[in-house]
C-alpha cells in the first residue's frame, strides 16, 4: 500500500527523498493543475486540494469514445491543457451503443491509454461510466464492477483520477433508494484498489437531483450514501433547463458536495440553439460556490453541443477560432 502522504510528496516535488523509488505515474509537469493541487479530497461540501483548500476544476468532456476517439489525441489534449487552460478531462465511455459492452478489453485499453496521455499534461481525469440507455445502472452492474476494478487497479497510484460511476440514471423504476444501493456496491470495488480517489455519484432522473422527475436534492440530503470522498453529480442544458434547475443547484451546493460533470449551452439532446445568457448565469453561480464542471463536448460532431466544427479532428487544428462553433468560442 502507498500511503497518502507519500503520494502527495511525490506529486509536489517529483522526488521521493528517503530511499524510495520515483514513480513516473505520479509525475506531472510543473505548474499543471495536478502538480499544483495533488490528491483531491472532499472537505465538507467542497472539492479540496492536497492542502485542504477548496478548489474548482473546469474542463471538457469528450463525446462517446466509440465514435470520436480520434478527437482525443496528443495534439488536441495539448491544446486543451495549454491553450484552453483546462484543469480536467472527462473521458466519456458509453456502455451500450457500440461502447464498452461490445468489447470490454478494447475499451479498457482505450481508457488506460487516454488516462496516461492526459496525465502527462497534468490534467485531472474523470473516468465516466456513461450509462444512459438502459437507465437502470443495475443492468450493467457486473460490467461496471469489472471495468472499475481494472482501471482502479492500474491507476491506483495516480493522484489525478476521479471516478464517475453512473452517468445519467433514468426511468421511473430507478428511485434514489435503488440508485443509492448501486453506488454502495460500486464504491467498495474502487476503494479496495484506490482508497483515496474522489468518486462521483450519479443522481436520479438524468443526474438532475431528481428535478426532471418532480423531486429535488432533499431525497439525497435525507438519505445520503455512507462513504467518504464522494460527490453527487448534476447535469444541465441551459436552453432546456431554466431557473428551476439553477435554483436547485444553488440550494443543493449548500447541503451536499456537488460536481457538474456535464453541461451544455444548448438543449438537453445536445443540439439546437445556444442560451449563452442562462449559461453565463450558471457559470457565475458555479464560480461563486466553487462547483467544478465539465462542458459537453470536446469533439467535432455535427450537433451544436460539440465545440469544434466537423472535420476539425481530421485536420488536427484545435486552437484557431475558425474551427470552433459558437459554443466553442463561448
Amino acid at each position: 500500500m502507498v500511503f497518502s502522504g507519500v503520494r502527495q510528496l511525490v506529486v509536489a516535488t517529483g522526488f521521493l527523498g528517503f530511499g524510495g523509488v520515483f514513480s513516473e505515474a505520479m509525475a506531472f509537469p510543473a505548474g499543471s493543475p495536478a502538480a499544483i493541487n495533488g490528491q483531491l479530497s472532499v472537505c465538507g461540501r467542497k472539492l479540496c486540494n492536497v492542502h485542504g483548500n477548496p478548489i474548482q476544476l473546469r474542463g471538457m468532456s469528450t463525446h462517446g469514445l466509440q465514435w470520436y476517439k480520434s478527437c482525443v489525441n496528443n495534439r488536441s489534449l495539448k491544446a486543451l491543457a495549454k491553450d484552453w487552460k483546462a484543469d480536467v478531462l472527462r473521458l466519456s465511455l458509453y456502455v451500450q451503443e457500440g461502447g464498452y459492452a461490445s468489447n470490454p478489453k478494447k475499451f479498457t485499453r482505450i481508457i488506460d491509454r487516454l488516462i496516461k496521455r492526459a496525465s502527462r499534461l497534468g490534467l485531472y481525469v474523470i473516468v465516466d461510466w456513461h450509462m444512459l440507455d438502459p437507465g437502470d445502472p443495475f443492468e450493467n452492474l457486473q460490467l461496471a464492477k469489472t471495468f472499475f476494478k481494472a482501471i482502479a487497479k492500474r491507476h491506483a497510484d495516480r493522484t489525478n483520477i476521479l471516478y464517475e460511476v453512473a452517468n445519467e440514471p433514468n426511468g421511473a423504476e430507478v428511485t434514489w433508494h435503488r440508485l443509492r444501493s448501486y453506488h454502495q456496491q460500486i464504491i467498495p470495488v474502487i476503494r479496495k484498489r484506490d482508497p483515496d480517489a474522489v468518486i462521483l455519484l450519479g443522481t436520479r432522473a438524468w443526474s438532475s437531483f431528481g428535478v426532471a422527475a418532480g423531486a429535488d436534492e432533499t431525497e439525497i440530503v435525507r438519505n445520503p450514501v455512507a462513504a467518504k470522498n464522494i460527490m453527487y453529480t448534476f447535469h444541465f442544458y441551459a436552453a432546456s433547463h431554466g431557473t428551476e434547475y439553477l435554483e436547485v443547484l444553488s440550494r443543493a451546493a449548500k447541503r451536499i458536495p456537488v460536481f457538474v460533470t456535464e453541461f451544455g449551452t444548448q438543449q438537453a439532446h445536445g443540439d439546437g440553439p445556444d442560451d449563452f445568457v442562462l449559461s453565463q448565469a450558471y457559470v457565475a453561480l458555479m464560480q461563486k460556490k466553487k462547483i467544478s464542471w465539465a462542458n459537453w463536448n470536446f469533439s467535432d460532431d455535427n450537433r451544436s453541443g460539440a465545440v469544434c466544427v466537423p472535420g476539425t479532428c481530421e485536420q488536427g487544428k484545435y486552437t484557431a477560432s475558425v474551427n470552433l462553433k459558437a459554443s466553442g468560442e463561448w
